[in-house]
């Protein structure tokens, strides 16, 4: 395949807090780009910048070389590429579509094959970096889908992210997707409890947090998420009903694959009670709230 290259027309449909700052990285490094989305309002920076409108996802996929998409969940993406006003129907032989959702494996493996009889590849490429790794233009990107299709949308990947790996056929960025948030949720609830355990026992969480950095405890979730826990700062950076959602797919794909995993099955549980009572909308690391509540501490 040709290999997808600056100034190329890339559309971008999706335009959330990842969405958003993926395309105008897609637009600073040089491509063309049309955005769609269902609230215009979300387009208008990007607009001012130089983006073009487009009404519907069919529209923005007429004339793209590559499209990407980023939106909430597995409906979402069936709806967006083979809608009414759907990509497949806008989507010449040849294009390739970028998926950044974090969805259902098999689906994203049958939606690339129902894509590929039309002569559009479609690579899943779920991302992990956060907000901020989204503006920065350093996200993880979990790429699964034909090499030809990969390596033409190289550069495309390149404008959102750092660390991209082609993982295998269709399906496998969601998977290692779902491994991701595995680890991420189960390191979360055990930092929780570790830091209720330190209080509880009359330590200085703060302290006690600060020893374990230096030592073979660190981690990314030990840096960021339990500083939130500490801070009490549950203002969604990642919303926990969104880990939720995430977490039943790890659920799923670990059943699928027969996996013996109780420490997802647990991971997944404490999700749901995050969400059951009433912290859906605040940051995923509220876990920690919900843990310290549990164990009888106030704040």
């Amino acid at each position: 395949m040709t290999p997808i290259l600056p100034p190329a027309r890339v559309a971008f449909i999706g335009l959330g807090v990842m969405g958003a700052a993926m395309a105008a990285n897609i637009l600073k490094a040089g491509f063309r780009l049309t955005v769609s989305t269902r609230s215009r309002a979300k387009a208008e920076a990007l607009i001012a910048a130089g983006a073009e409108w487009a009404p519907t996802a069919q529209d923005a996929a007429d004339g793209a070389a590559c499209v990407c998409l980023c939106v909430p969940d597995t409906p979402d993406v069936e709806a967006v590429l083979f809608g009414e006003d759907g990509v497949v129907h806008g989507a010449a032989p040849g294009t390739v579509v970028i998926d950044f959702s974090t969805i259902a494996a098999a689906a994203s493996a049958d939606f690339a094959r129902r894509m590929a009889n039309r002569g559009v590849v479609l690579l899943d490429s779920p991302v992990s970096g956060g907000p901020q790794g989204a503006i920065d233009g350093t996200l993880t990107c979990m790429v699964g889908g034909a090499d030809a299709g990969f390596s033409a949308a190289r550069a495309v990947f390149d404008a959102v992210g750092k660390t991209i790996t082609l993982l295998g056929p269709a399906g496998s960025g969601q998977v290692c997707k779902s491994a991701n948030q595995l680890i991420i949720v189960a390191a979360m609830q055990a930092a929780a409890e570790a830091l209720t355990m330190g209080r509880k026992a009359g330590l200085d969480p703060a302290l006690m947090r600060q020893a374990l950095l230096g030592g073979s405890a660190r981690s990314f979730v030990l840096e960021s998420h339990a500083k939130r826990m500490l801070d009490g700062n549950f203002k969604p950076g990642f919303r926990a009903e969104l880990m939720r959602k995430d977490m039943r797919l790890a659920l799923a794909a670990v059943r699928e694959n027969g996996v013996f995993a109780p420490s997802t099955a647990l991971a997944a549980q404490m999700m749901e009670a995050v969400v059951n009572t009433g912290r859906g909308g605040d940051d995923c690391a509220s876990i920690g709230a919900l843990v310290a509540e549990l164990s009888g501490l106030k704040g």
